[in-house]
């Protein structure tokens, strides 16, 4: 069956059909794919994302060109096959090749003032009113293969015989990018952003999502760790909003095909705060994420971070060796920096010389040399290590040993003196001895240059003004482990919800510890190569409790919630 069986089937449709045929339904009809396979296909998109077409292409039950001309049907637009791009380009003031390259469009013809182009996403409407503004044309949307695309603007263009084609020496590309300033420079637009930019000090966000689907712009606060939905931003507006993030982080708001980072530094409700974007192209558009680093919410104080006075006592007997590596284990957004700079801040920055290489950089330390990562000119955690080894330090802070030659470095830099502070991102402490292995490093290495392993988790304090006490049941106390931990009678509270807290039921976080000391015992463990779940067995008979054990201590103390600690220590496991 050709693909002209697929350019039948939109004959069918009127102008009195109720919404225009769904890729899928139309692949199926034209025998390009057979139901199961488009119930596979949805399945995968549940969990993959992204839009149907992509999926069912990267699954290889289509081509590129069959969903192509469904999705041509699907619009109502022309689809430009690669032998259908002009050899001469029209010539169209204000237009800039560079964003020609970076959105994948190709100028097919001008004709009584509407320009007709091919596109590999027709149904951008941010793009399409740019190229409108920038060239006073109507713009005639056509869908075209981006390899297509991308191989018709890559052959040479022929010149018209007075050379004046708008392209030349890019005099007029100023004009474009200008164009697509003014779109994200309307009021409206400068409002709505700083609207979402400043709810974060109300909802005491750590991230904000900006995410774009179908219906608009899909706006979600992280707060407390938890995703929470808030504003949804109309389509017409989506690419605009983005774009005035883009603005605001220095960004280059004609790329929008390859990811960017950048920083927004502002002011709002008088606190000064700092933004970290990330920018990343999705099937619907930029997908925009901004980490709020906000230095007065910050508790540079170990003290005040969550640990059991136990703990902390260990901790900080770690803190104090001369030399050794010291590391801090959990996954992305358990408070494993913030830890590092606590720790950093007990340290007298006068009498030591400190340097830390992050990536990034999030809050600058007084006294302390802090070195950014920049992979693009090669400073990557290992060059910029054997670069402050001449320093004369002694005391470093690695962001996050991410590959076995960081971590070969840093444990030559314990062996020599050194004390080294770093991150890995493991699920338990022990499971920061295995990650290392596999990382190449030697067990003997291992026990001879790690002095301990803090895993940290970040849970939900309960708010003070709603929580309720209630007597958990003989079932729940031993099945949970309270017995160990509280005596029989005492109540334990449950999250309710109120004004104070947004009806969470919670207001704020906390820390859950479990530290893993190298003792004699451990070190011979290790030497015999036994695995995570043995070393455990092992830390506990020296004394170090869980994180869920040290979390029971919190629920006991009325902090925190069973169903929260459950939440937070769901995958105490390490392979």
């Amino acid at each position: 069956m050709t693909t002209n069986t697929i350019s039948a089937l939109a004959e069918p449709l009127g102008d009195d059909a109720v919404q225009p045929p769904r890729i899928g339904e139309l692949l199926v009809q034209a025998g390009k794919l057979s139901a199961r396979d488009l119930d596979r296909a949805l399945s995968a998109q549940q969990e993959m994302g992204g839009m149907l077409g992509r999926v069912l292409v990267s699954l290889g039950l289509v081509s590129d060109s069959d969903v192509a001309l469904a999705l041509s049907i699907q619009l109502g637009i022309p689809l430009v096959p690669a032998d259908g791009f002009p050899d001469l380009m029209p010539e169209v003031e204000g237009l800039l090749p560079e964003f020609l390259q970076a959105n994948a469009i190709y100028p097919l013809r001008l004709e009584g003032g509407e320009l007709h182009v091919a596109m590999a996403v027709p149904q951008d409407a941010f793009v399409v009113k740019a190229l409108h503004l920038s060239t006073g044309c109507t713009i005639r949307p056509h869908l075209a293969l981006e390899g297509d695309i991308e191989k018709a603007l890559a052959e040479p263009v022929e010149e018209a015989d007075d050379a004046d084609d708008g392209f030349g020496d890019g005099s007029d590309g100023g004009d474009f990018v200008e164009h697509l300033k003014d779109l994200a420079s309307e009021a409206p637009v400068i409002r709505l952003v700083n609207t979402i930019i400043g709810r974060v000090i109300d909802l005491r966000a750590s991230d904000i999502h900006l995410e774009p689907f179908d219906d608009g712009l899909h706006v979600r606060y992280r707060v407390d760790g938890v995703i929470h939905p808030g504003e949804l931003v109309p389509p017409r507006l989506s690419a605009a909003v983005n774009s005035r993030v883009k603005l605001l982080a220095h960004l280059d708001i004609a790329e929008r095909r390859l990811p960017q980072d950048g920083r927004i530094k502002t002011r709002v409700k008088g606190r000064e705060l700092d933004l970290r974007v990330s920018t990343v192209p999705t099937v619907h558009g930029e997908s925009v994420v901004m980490r709020v680093l906000d230095r007065a919410s910050v508790r540079l104080e170990l003290e005040k971070m969550g640990f059991e006075k136990d703990t902390l006592s260990r901790f900080n007997t770690l803190l104090a060796r001369p030399h050794g590596i010291l590391l801090v284990t959990g996954p992305t957004g358990s408070g494993k920096t913030t830890t590092l700079y606590a720790a950093l801040a007990k340290i007298d920055a006068a009498a030591q010389k400190i340097i830390t290489v992050e990536d990034p950089v999030e809050y600058q330390l007084e006294g302390i040399n802090q070195i950014q990562v920049h992979s693009q000119i090669n400073l990557t955690f290992a060059n910029a290590l054997r670069s402050i080894l001449r320093q004369d330090p002694d005391i470093i802070m690695i962001g996050e040993m991410r590959d076995g030659e960081t971590a070969q470095i840093a444990v030559q830099s314990a062996l020599t003196g050194h004390l080294v502070l770093s991150t890995l991102h493991t699920n338990t402490a022990a499971g920061a001895v295995i990650r290392m292995q596999d990382m190449g490093v030697e067990p003997y290495l291992i026990t001879s240059a790690v002095n301990g392993v803090l895993a940290q988790r970040l849970v939900r304090t309960l708010c003070g003004h709603c929580k309720e006490p209630y007597e958990p049941g003989p079932e729940v106390r031993e099945s949970s482990g309270l017995l160990r931990f509280g005596s029989v009678g005492k109540p334990i509270y449950r999250a309710v919800g109120c004004e104070q807290c947004r009806q969470s039921g919670y207001r704020g976080r906390t820390g859950i510890h479990e530290l893993l000391v190298l003792d004699e015992p451990m070190r011979r463990a290790i030497i015999e190569g036994r695995d995570a779940n043995v070393l455990n067995t092992i830390a506990a008979q020296s004394g170090m409790l869980s994180l869920y054990e040290d979390g029971l201590r919190k629920v006991v103390a009325g902090h925190t919630t069973l169903d929260e600690l459950a939440r937070v220590t769901q995958d105490q496991t390490d392979a």
